[in-house]
């Protein structure tokens, strides 16, 4: 799920709860559910767009990857100017901060933006948004490894469905036989990796100064650094008058209005809540990838993303005590 944060400060600079977020009124809860539902649904129409770029232009996923971040970047980096002002200075005026953002922006946000896009040039966008939702088990996995406590048999029910997904999505049940690319697959791997690396290397710095100025930074970062790295800012892709307006869409819409939409639906509903309805990220991608571009997808593809979204709701129901990661301040 090609997503920036969960998370977001109240006007107070405290995380709202999902217990807070219960006590809340009708209004504002229908409004975080409209919030999260429109930012999760601009999500999925991003990875079909960046499909549909993939398949019409020759461009490659390092050049749509540097434009992407950079404008998007420059775009939160506004508006961050005109309501979080003290937040940018703040990280930059602070050393230790300053390089934990650097760091951030290239191990954490290019690493994943980039794994994402790479796996629906080598996929499609569907694919590569399941995929991509990897994230959730593998946490636990890593948690049981660092801590050295077995997962709870919810957390290995899941890690199993998950497994079991994968399976699905890339052979159709068939062991001998791979029907996703290889490259697909384990780029989209790496977009689950990807999120657990920003997920960690955000927390610290968005308790800090917020998620949009951490996003904005991060952004412009990872894109300077990539372009930097496999000049990006010197390709020129045949883009026509569509392919501009697909790249608009895709910075405004599904970058910085999804981003902007889905935390003032957490804001509203809590992490748990928000999250769940976040799986209609993979969905919006499913279904407009194929009736839009024509991706078919057969029943092994579909069962193994059920598979793979079927965890993200276990390990956020229930008590929520074992959910890995908090969901609340993760990805």
């Amino acid at each position: 799920m090609d997503r920036l944060y969960k998370e977001e400060k109240d006007d107070n600079n405290v995380v709202l709860s999902d217990k807070e977020a219960s006590s809340k009124s009708g209004g504002s809860i229908r409004k975080g559910v409209i919030c999260a539902v429109l930012g999760a649904v601009s999500w999925g129409l991003s990875g079909t767009l960046s499909q549909y770029m993939f398949m019409n232009y020759e461009l490659d996923s390092s050049w749509l990857t540097t434009m992407r971040m950079t404008a998007s970047g420059i775009v939160l980096l506004l508006l961050s100017l005109v309501t979080e002002r003290s937040a940018l200075w703040g990280i930059v005026s602070h050393r230790r901060d300053l390089i934990h953002e650097i760091i951030f922006g290239i191990a954490g946000l290019m690493f994943c933006q980039f794994a994402y896009l790479s796996a629906i040039q080598h996929s499609n966008s569907a694919t590569a948004t399941v995929l991509q939702n990897l994230s959730v088990p593998l946490i636990a996995v890593f948690t049981a490894i660092i801590t050295g406590k077995l997962p709870k048999k919810k957390q290995v029910f899941s890690i199993i469905l998950a497994l079991l997904g994968v399976f699905l999505i890339a052979t159709h049940g068939n062991p001998s036989s791979m029907v996703i690319s290889k490259k697909g697959l384990m780029w989209g791997l790496g977009a689950a990796l990807g999120v657990i690396t920003y997920s960690m290397l955000s927390a610290g710095l968005v308790a800090k100064w917020g998620s949009r100025a951490v996003s904005a930074y991060g952004m412009l970062i990872g894109g300077v650094i990539l372009g930097g790295l496999t000049g990006s800012f010197g390709m020129r892709p045949a883009l026509d008058v569509y392919g501009y307006i697909v790249m608009g869409l895709i910075v405004l819409i599904g970058t910085v209005g999804a981003f902007t939409l889905f935390l003032e639906g957490i804001h509203e509903l809590g992490a748990v809540r928000a999250t769940i309805i976040g799986c209609l990220e993979p969905v919006t991608a499913t279904i407009v990838s194929a009736l839009w571009l024509g991706s078919v997808f057969t029943l092994p593809d579909i069962l193994g993303f059920v598979c793979i979204l079927a965890t993200v709701i276990i390990f956020n129901t229930g008590d929520g005590s074992d959910a890995p990661g908090d969901e609340g301040s993760q990805k």
